[in-house]
């Protein structure tokens, strides 16, 4: 499989994904899966939930992306700061638009382990980080590095988006929705980027 095959492909199986956890979530497979992740009764899950939670906040993920466009700016990597910044900020704006377009409620079955108060559908703290972590690793990291960055940034938001359920402050298919959605956005627009410069540097030859 090509590279430019991967690049059509691989977004159509994330976007055909994030259809069918807004489809079929909440029922009882969700359910099932949300009452085995739930840590109520397991103190030291409990506690480290909520400290990977602690890593998904808008404002955690908000400050990184801020440090990083500044030092980028500082670095004059103009154009790599201006894609950062874009990818994760309008990723943000597109997950509160698609809570508020969709209107999931929170899981009520069991008691939530830490406060919430926007809407469920997809998890925001699953999408912000797969969009802000993956985003350092295709855009940010350099060549050498990067195969590492997407492999520690594919851990990181993995961790993140488990600590929803097991806080009981998200169904599952939240979170699968959340990182499908953030892996899909992060790749169309760095090809997208991609594709452009390519493009330029070919007009300049």
């Amino acid at each position: 499989m090509t590279f430019r095959t991967i690049t059509i492909v691989l977004p159509l199986l994330l976007a055909a994904l994030w259809v069918a956890m807004m489809a079929a979530g909440t029922g009882p497979v969700d359910r099932a899966v949300l009452h085995f992740f739930y840590a109520a009764d397991q103190p030291v899950l409990r506690a480290a939930a909520r400290t990977a939670t602690l890593v998904g906040e808008w404002q955690s993920m908000l400050l990184l992306v801020a440090i990083t466009t500044v030092w980028l700016l500082y670095r004059r990597s103009f154009r790599t700061a201006l894609l950062f910044a874009g990818v994760t900020l309008s990723g943000r704006f597109l997950i509160l638009l698609q809570k508020e377009a969709i209107g999931r409620m929170r899981p009520d079955a069991e008691e939530h382990l830490v406060a919430v108060r926007s809407l469920s559908f997809p998890s925001a703290h699953t999408a912000n980080s797969m969009i802000v972590f993956l985003a350092l690793a295709l855009i940010v990291a350099g060549e050498s590095y990067r195969g590492r960055a997407v492999a520690a940034a594919l851990i990181g938001t993995l961790i993140v988006g488990l600590s929803r359920p097991m806080l009981g402050v998200h169904w599952p298919s939240d979170v699968i929705a959340g990182w499908s959605f953030g892996a899909l956005w992060v790749l169309v627009l760095t090809t997208a980027a991609r594709t452009k410069a390519r493009g330029s540097r070919g007009r300049e030859d």
